[in-house]
């Protein structure tokens, strides 16, 4: 059967029935009432209350991470760890240039660069490959320090994100950057429920973050975290996160410029019911996804992304991805998936082609390049699909 948006829009149908369906929609079956009302009972609607404090216990319980700090949302969560891992004014940090801008913006709000890397093709992440190459090609090693012989900054810190949950080489990642003295800050934003082995993702790096807007897999409104294993940067991260303030009965002492960036106490209810949903909200996904694979397994020239090798994904949103012969039909079907209810969007673009980072420093971006026109992400809400066993859970 031949690459026709008609076709695709044919599969899509005999998964999800007819339109509108939206690309990702949070799903509300649990405690999520209860919580909110108790929390609102409570009268700790804001940065102090059992139920972050809960969130937090409950994701490091999930994740395998010691110490969890829980943040407004994964952009702030991202801006407190690249400062706690030591990036300065001036600086440049190593990140995709396959991202969602929040990965950028959060290296300029600590005054430094982006320095923009190429993806593999099967993870959609950072080829740690071709990090190595460029950086032998383009660094120098000074007194221990990673610097761009171009621009004479020194590099950082390297930022992998885990591209629409699906989990990046990451243990090639953190190679590389050990062979430079870089520390990593994994972007976990999308990838909550991921797995390397039966590591959690944002667990690899010496921090990582997580989101927990509206469109992730679970939600608490707004809402990020902070991951980490150190006991002195997990407490680093408390502080700098709730205004710098020193702990006091009645005072207001702050003993360094701080941020107000604590999750609230009523997000956090929102967060604790969700979580309490997780693993079905997986599995529905794992599930959904076998079912667009054999739905469209006998279109030509398109398929749908599949977790790589070694991994389990948590498949936050499906992606189609086009034969490199059939980018001249990607405006098409994504217009035709939409006028027909199904909404579908491409990849972001990429991150050096928007106006805030045009001259920022970059690799060759090949495969990057080619991702972008391939890309089309289409429905993805866990309560599209209900997996019928734990043989789902698994696969």
């Amino acid at each position: 059967m031949n690459t026709r948006p008609e076709n695709i829009v044919a599969a899509l149908s005999s998964v999800l029935g007819e339109g509108p369906v939206a690309l990702h929609e949070p799903r509300f079956d649990g405690n999520e009432k209860r919580y909110l009302s108790n929390c609102v009972d409570s009268t700790f609607v804001s940065s102090v209350g059992a139920y972050v404090d809960r969130f937090e216990t409950d994701l490091a319980r999930f994740t395998g991470a010691k110490h969890v700090v829980a943040t407004v949302n994964g952009t702030s969560a991202l801006h407190i760890a690249l400062l706690l891992v030591g990036v300065q004014p001036g600086d440049e940090v190593l990140v995709p240039a396959l991202s969602f801008v929040a990965t950028a913006n959060a290296v300029r709000y600590c005054n430094a660069t982006p320095h923009f890397l190429d993806s593999e093709k099967s993870t959609l992440g950072i080829d740690p490959a071709a990090m190595a190459t460029w950086l032998a090609e383009t660094c120098t090693m000074d007194s221990g320090k990673c610097v761009n012989r171009t621009t004479g900054n020194r590099i950082a810190a390297v930022v992998p994100m885990h591209t629409f949950g699906h989990p990046c080489d990451i243990a090639g990642v953190l190679a590389v950057a050990a062979d430079y003295g870089l520390p990593v800050v994994e972007d976990a934003a999308e990838s909550l429920g991921s797995l390397v082995g039966s590591q959690h993702t944002g667990t690899f790096g010496l921090l990582g973050i997580l989101s927990f807007n509206g469109n992730k897999i679970v939600t608490t409104g707004g809402g990020g975290a902070i991951l980490t294993n150190d006991s002195d940067l997990a407490r680093r991260a408390k502080h700098l996160t709730t205004t710098a303030k020193v702990p006091h009965g009645w005072e207001y002492v702050h003993d360094e410029v701080g941020y107000n960036y604590r999750m609230p106490n009523i997000n956090a209810a929102l967060g604790c019911a969700q979580l309490e949903e997780l693993e079905s909200f997986i599995a529905s996904k794992r599930h959904l996804y076998q079912k667009y694979r054999e739905a469209l397994s006998q279109i030509d020239g398109i398929r749908i992304l599949s977790e790589p090798s070694g991994t389990r994904s948590n498949y936050w949103l499906q992606t189609l991805l086009l034969d490199a012969d059939k980018t001249d039909l990607r405006a098409e079907i994504l217009e035709v998936l939409n006028n027909n209810g199904f909404m579908s969007r491409p990849a972001w673009n990429l991150l050096p082609s928007l106006k805030p980072f045009q001259g920022c420093p970059s690799a060759p971006l090949p495969v990057a390049k080619s991702l972008e026109r391939r890309i089309i992400n289409i429905p993805s809400s866990s309560g599209l699909s209900e997996f019928k066993s734990s043989d789902d859970y698994a696969q």
